[in-house]
């Protein structure tokens, strides 16, 4: 983009044209690392057609609750989240950036739509669409981080529920111990974690780079090429 360019000449930096690798390679790499980022993300075009999404957006979409692709248009599961995502989009081709909140019971998505053409570049407008953050508990860095301060899997277990948002009696009750159990273990990972605290140790889960499951949902869509979507 205009803005990039601009920044990688003041910092020095090569322009993307001029990077190693650059073509087919360098294009795959680009789309597998999309498929690591902890949001889901999906490009559109001004018809509202999805001309890429990652592995947690492919997901997403699969799964049909609150976003579905049709005829490779992005649309809400029902009129009301539709009409919401069409507000936004129209929007963000006006160049304003837009929030939507999805709400069905106890879920609720927010998708941001971010214009991605500037004024003066001549490229056809797109809008990025990026879905909320993907629940810490299922950020899979945090069972890497519970192994790698030693935690036993009891205490791993207890720090799972902590990061669900769990008190203590709800985590004693799933595990059908005392509520003297857990805290004992509470302050043992706490001591191994060096946190001070609840709140400062979840604070730095909350920071832990994503990991998304390595698992790959293949859903066949025109717009994302077989070497995108891989196992």
């Amino acid at each position: 983009m205009w803005q990039a360019s601009s920044a990688n000449r003041a910092s020095g930096l090569p322009e993307p044209s001029s990077l190693p690798g650059q073509g087919a390679a360098s294009r795959s790499h680009l789309l597998r690392a999309l498929d690591e980022v902890d949001y889901g993300v999906l490009i559109i075009d001004a018809q509202g057609t999805v001309l890429h999404a990652n592995h947690l957006a492919r997901h997403e979409l699969a799964s049909a609750r609150m976003l579905v692709s049709y005829g490779n248009t992005l649309l809400g599961s029902s009129a009301e989240f539709t009409a919401q995502i069409q507000a936004a989009m129209d929007a963000a081709f006006r160049g304003q950036r837009r929030l939507a909140l999805l709400n069905k019971g106890e879920r609720e998505l927010a998708l941001t739509f971010t214009p991605l053409s500037h004024p003066l570049e001549g490229d056809a407008p797109t809008v990025l669409v990026m879905l909320s953050r993907q629940s810490t508990c299922d950020n899979l860095a945090v069972r890497m981080f519970a192994r790698t301060i030693g935690l036993s899997p009891s205490e791993e277990a207890v720090l799972m529920g902590l990061c669900r948002g769990l008190e203590i009696p709800e985590i004693a009750a799933e595990h059908g111990v005392a509520q003297s159990t857990i805290r004992s273990q509470i302050k043992t990972l706490r001591e191994k974690a060096g946190s001070a605290s609840i709140r400062r140790l979840l604070q730095r889960i909350n920071t832990l780079p994503p990991v998304v499951p390595a698992l790959r949902i293949v859903m066949p869509m025109p717009h994302n090429p077989s070497e995108s979507i891989h196992p």
